[in-house]
């Protein structure tokens, strides 16, 4: 599986790229929110925030539109390709797969129509906001080269109606459910789009992705650490270093044994 930071810290992405793990990367508004907002108030020019990344990363970026129509997205999703794809060849354009507020369906299709504008001119999608498998399937047809199903926020929008409709509290994470799925379906009509693996919130949605067999995982810089680290690992360290003998350690030593 590979795996992509989810991130807009320029800090977090040069640490990242260090381990030798990461593939790619995939941001959006909120996530660039952030990434000014840890600046403290230090001037940011977004364009060459933007063409770090792009440059430090060894894989795909994925930039997302601002607007919700879907002639609008398309423009916008053409100036972020044109602009920032000859820096390294990697911009992938993230559309949500549904950009309708729940008050207005008459934007319930800009989404594919989006996606479908903008595979037939050779720009790479990412469908975003992915909730359900049957989104995830319209999107790949529309001609999405990913989907991204969002785990995290599938277990909390399942949490809530459970809660107010007073039942047990969920065995199984139907945000793990919805990737698994997913990645069943496009598999079984043999659909050339990859599934990354979003929203993760921690260790267990990346374990379940992993077992779901999606190709991608975008992963948080804080998931990124609980997940490299555990108890017994630290203790363990603590014991093979406390163990080290003289005789052992001067293997390691230029100076000769005395």
């Amino acid at each position: 599986m590979k795996i992509f930071i989810d991130t807009a810290d320029l800090k977090e992405i040069r640490e990242a790229c260090t381990w030798g793990i990461v593939d790619g990367l995939t941001t959006n508004p909120t996530l660039i929110r952030r990434a000014v907002e840890a600046l403290a108030g230090e001037p940011v020019e977004m364009e060459a925030h933007i063409e770090e990344i792009c440059r430090l990363v060894p894989g795909p970026v994925s930039l997302e539109v601002a607007s919700l129509d879907g002639a609008t997205m398309v423009e916008e999703a053409t100036i972020l390709y044109k602009r920032f794809n000859p820096v390294a060849e990697n911009v992938v354009i993230k559309i949500p797969a549904n950009t309708s507020t729940g008050e207005d369906d008459r934007r319930d299709f800009d989404g594919l129509r989006a996606i479908s504008t903008l595979s037939e001119r050779g720009i790479p999608v990412n469908a975003t906001l992915v909730m359900t498998p049957e989104q995830a399937l319209l999107c790949a047809k529309a001609g999405a080269r990913y989907v991204s199903p969002f785990m995290g926020r599938v277990d909390d929008y399942e949490a809530e109606q459970l809660e107010r409709a007073e039942q047990e509290v969920l065995t199984v994470s139907p945000g793990c459910v919805l990737v698994e799925q997913t990645v069943r379906i496009l598999r079984t009509y043999a659909l050339p789009c990859e599934v990354i693996a979003a929203s993760v919130r921690h260790a267990g949605h990346v374990r379940a992705a992993a077992l779901s067999g999606a190709q991608i995982a975008t992963i948080p810089f804080a998931v990124l650490l609980e997940i490299v680290r555990h108890p017994k690992t630290a203790e363990g360290i603590r014991r093979f270093s406390d163990d080290v003998v003289t005789e052992y350690a001067a293997l390691f030593s230029s100076r000769p044994m005395t």
